[in-house]
């Protein structure tokens, strides 16, 4: 008789915790879920989203191929890199190219004197490279792209360049 009353009252306690526990669950989601859309809410009103500040010109990112004119540079370069920890001299060689997007109102202007601002580029290029290391260079490519395209659209005070690419070998 005494185990079949015990069974009952932790049945009935099983019970319990269970209604309690799904109360709670319901009572924090929800709360959660209303904290998650104010951060978001503040968040969009700040400008910020989940990876980090948007870029400057979305419309940057979305220039379709049809609108996407490719200027290579034309003679191969040569990069000396910043000495690394063996203490040698190594170097990048090799071309860049530049996207520009053919509905930018700067285009025009730009498009046809590409060929005679070819030293202003380099000089942006050699400027970024040389500041890394032959080991920075290799596995932090797509920083240093950010850094020239940057230092480029500065340089040029409008974003119709709107990518770099490099093809470099290291040695």
């Amino acid at each position: 008789m005494k185990r079949n009353l015990l069974s009952i009252i932790i049945l009935a306690l099983l019970v319990v915790n269970i209604v309690l526990s799904a109360i709670m669950m319901v009572s924090v989601s929800s709360a959660s879920k209303k904290t998650a859309k104010m951060v978001s809410d503040i968040s969009t009103i700040v400008g910020l989203e989940i990876n980090g500040v948007p870029k400057s010109d979305s419309a940057m990112n979305s220039v379709s191929m049809a609108d996407t004119a490719v200027h290579n540079i034309a003679d191969e370069m040569t990069i000396p890199l910043k000495k690394g920890e063996d203490g040698k001299d190594h170097f990048a060689v090799g071309n860049a190219s530049l996207s520009m997007n053919t509905k930018h109102k700067d285009y025009a202007t730009y498009s046809e004197t590409m060929a005679d601002l070819e030293g202003i580029i380099k000089d942006i290029i050699y400027s970024v490279m040389g500041n890394y290391t032959v080991d920075e260079a290799r596995s932090n490519s797509e920083k240093i792209k950010e850094e020239v395209i940057t230092k480029i659209q500065e340089r040029f005070d409008s974003d119709f360049i709107y990518s770099v690419s490099f093809n470099f070998l290291y040695s």
